[in-house]
């Protein structure tokens, strides 16, 4: 006995299979960036101002300092592409540059990790006070990088004669026999600049670093003396780094920002040139060929190179940190 076919059951199975098929279409709509800038356009408009400044100051400059950094560009005639020649010149023919550059690595090896450890452990330690004491001891050892007369103050203690402050305390204690010239021997110079670096360092990341720690949840710590730690580093380590992570994200990219782009130091106490390039760095040389010399396309390649360093450095350090806390 043959049953008729109920024309809305035949519709009902055919919408069903066909429903399948549309909302895939529609959850891969929902992906594509067209669907979720019209989704969010009201918060895409919000940050529309940012990010045009952004481009226009940050990643148009990058972009075009790459693109003249393979021509020759004297700020005088339009720029000709010349190919490799400048970063031919800069490895191959450029002793000073080299100089530069080892110091740049030098204090970036020195003054990158031992001004993050400062800050770090400073800030550490300083939260640990109340009230106005934190603010007060916050101020104190955050004051020397906003100091505006902070190299008046190092030029008077390097001053080169009996005089000087450094030289009229070893004097006086018998340590050396005559005044030492700091900024003039080349000896001297870099140690000099390091130490004035480390002083100047506890700066942006460590601001950030306090309030890193004051963010952490304290309930983090009672669990975690539940689970078994039972001293202060093991807290530090188990539980406070990793809840602080964006924070120490941060703090890095200032301090590798701060120690590869060192120059106002070195032309401060040193000058440009210092004796015999020994406080020469990758910033000063940068200066010399685009503020001075005005060669603009292998000034450039300079800073293209001190920009690749960087971003390697940041790659680098992010490696590490995501290992914090295991």
């Amino acid at each position: 006995m043959s049953r008729k076919k109920d024309p809305g059951r035949t519709a009902d199975a055919g919408n069903a299979a066909v429903a399948p098929a549309s909302a895939a279409e529609i959850a891969a709509k929902q992906k594509t960036l067209r669907y979720q800038i019209k989704k969010n356009k009201t918060c895409y408009a919000m940050l529309a101002p940012f990010f045009i400044l952004f481009f226009l100051f940050t990643v148009l400059p990058v972009l075009m300092s790459v693109f003249f950094s393979f021509t020759y560009f004297n700020m005088l005639e339009m720029p000709t592409f010349n190919g490799w020649n400048n970063y031919i010149k800069l490895f191959l023919e450029d002793d000073i540059f080299m100089i530069a550059l080892k110091n740049t690595l030098i204090f970036a090896v020195i003054t990158g990790p031992i001004s993050y450890i400062l800050c770090l452990l400073f800030a550490w330690i300083i939260n640990d006070f109340k009230g106005p004491l934190r603010t007060f001891l916050t101020l104190i050892f955050y004051a020397p990088s906003i100091c505006g007369n902070a190299y008046m103050v190092w030029s008077l203690i390097l001053t080169g004669d009996r005089y000087g402050y450094l030289n009229g305390i070893l004097l006086r204690l018998g340590i050396i026999d005559e005044a030492i010239s700091w900024m003039k021997t080349e000896k001297y110079v870099l140690p000099m600049l390091i130490i004035v670096q480390l002083w100047l360092s506890l700066g942006t990341g460590f601001l950030s670093f306090i309030a890193g720690l004051q963010t952490v949840d304290k309930n983090l710590y009672e669990a975690a003396a539940l689970d078994g730690v039972k001293n202060r580093w093991q807290e530090l380590w188990y539980v406070t780094l990793p809840a602080m992570k964006p924070q120490l994200m941060f703090g890095a990219v200032m301090q590798i920002t701060q120690s590869f782009a060192v120059a106002d130091i070195s032309v401060q106490l040193a000058g440009n040139p210092s004796v015999n390039y020994a406080g020469a760095t990758v910033v000063t040389h940068l200066l010399d060929y685009g503020s001075t010399r005005f060669e603009m396309g292998y000034a450039s390649a300079i800073a293209t190179v001190l920009f690749l360093l960087m971003v390697g450095t940041n790659q680098l350090v992010q490696r590490v940190l995501r290992r914090v806390g295991e």
